[in-house]
């Protein structure tokens, strides 16, 4: 409705135009038309439809701004309008004492010149600087102005900077995450992490070696299939002694989060409120859950702790006691879920060997 409301009135604005225009022509031209009323029709037939080129034009134009504004995240716009007003704001301070110069009248067209071109200048510099430093501004004014910052509905927050220790990248896991796209926007990698990897690399000790150059051939992986989301960050911070604790330091300056496979600390980061990403948890969280009466497949690999019993693991390590399951040791068998049992050292699945089996 819109679209059909804006394009008539481009019509019927122009068209008027074009009904009115004769009262300009010369008189010498109108006084040799025979019917003036019949000309001033003429003339606003072809001024609509020159209006409906210009008002299907405005329509277009319209919607591609439309949908530009909507992609656009709503901390972007809050910064350009900020940018926009700085920079008139800077505009008319600046060009006020032209205004008080004593320019000659011939003259006197530079004035609104340089207003214009200074306002136009100043407001495009204003938008850039808010594009390239918004993120900062935002955070002077409140530190956390980017978790609590309003968002349209439908609108999309920007992921956090994910901030990631040692331990994640040697464990090798995190590449496999990045590939799902279960992990989320900028993945940091700490110039003292790298350094701790590379004194790893350097270490006497051969497993320490050996993890070391695990790490590093991970990363160099990862930035090479990433290399838009995985960035070095140069800070350091000579003053604080600890890996860790520059880790937790880099992430409440930036307000980021701790990717981490170290439970100490993921202690000491929860204490500072510090919000931390353990890729253990998750791996712990999406284990298949089964129930009693659930059928599954098993390789016995050794015997249980009573003398009939069958132990297997199944693929995430969960194990699995398999009553009467020693005469199938080393083979696969189909078993059903009896009951199950969480440990500290994690879940143990009973279960007993299938009907066809067991006969």
């Amino acid at each position: 409705m819109f679209d059909i409301f804006l394009v008539l009135i481009f019509v019927v604005a122009i068209a008027l135009v074009g009904f009115d225009v004769i009262d300009l022509l010369p008189a010498s031209v109108r006084d040799q038309a025979s019917n003036i009323d019949a000309l001033r029709w003429v003339g606003a037939g072809f001024a609509s439809l020159l209006g409906l080129s210009i008002g299907l034009l405005a329509q277009s134009t319209y919607r591609r701004f439309e949908q530009q504004f909507r992609r656009t995240p709503i901390e972007i716009i809050v910064t350009r309008a900020v940018g926009l007003v700085i920079g008139l704001l800077v505009a008319n301070l600046m060009l006020a004492p032209i205004f008080l110069l004593p320019i000659p009248s011939e003259f006197g067209f530079l004035k609104p010149t340089f207003a214009i071109l200074g306002s136009i200048t100043f407001a495009y510099l204003g938008v850039s600087l808010a594009d390239v430093h918004g993120r900062t501004f935002l955070r002077l004014i409140n530190p956390n102005s980017l978790d609590t910052l309003l968002v349209a509905e439908g609108t999309l927050r920007p992921s956090p900077t994910k901030i990631i220790d040692t331990s994640c990248i040697i464990d090798g896991r995190l590449e496999e995450l990045l590939k799902t796209g279960f992990i989320e926007g900028q993945i940091l990698i700490p110039i003292f992490v790298l350094n701790e990897l590379q004194q790893l690399a350097d270490a006497s000790n051969d497993q320490k070696r050996a993890k070391g150059r695990r790490g590093l051939d991970i990363l160099q992986s990862m930035q090479n299939r990433f290399p838009k989301r995985v960035s070095v960050n140069p800070a350091d911070y000579d003053d604080i002694a600890t890996v860790d604790a520059k880790l937790v330091h880099l992430a409440q300056e930036i307000n980021g989060i701790l990717l981490t496979n170290d439970y100490n600390l993921q202690k000491v980061a929860n204490l500072q409120k510090v919000e931390i990403l353990n890729i253990n948890d998750l791996a712990q969280a999406i284990r298949p859950i089964y129930l009693p009466g659930d059928n599954l497949d098993v390789k016995i690999l050794k015997q249980g702790k009573e003398e009939k019993q069958g132990v297997g693991y199944l693929e995430d390590g969960t194990m699995v006691v398999v009553e009467e399951g020693k005469q199938f040791m080393g083979s696969d068998v189909a078993v059903t879920v009896t009951s199950s049992l969480q440990t500290s050292a994690g879940r143990m699945i009973f279960a007993k060997l299938s009907s066809s089996l067991a006969l």
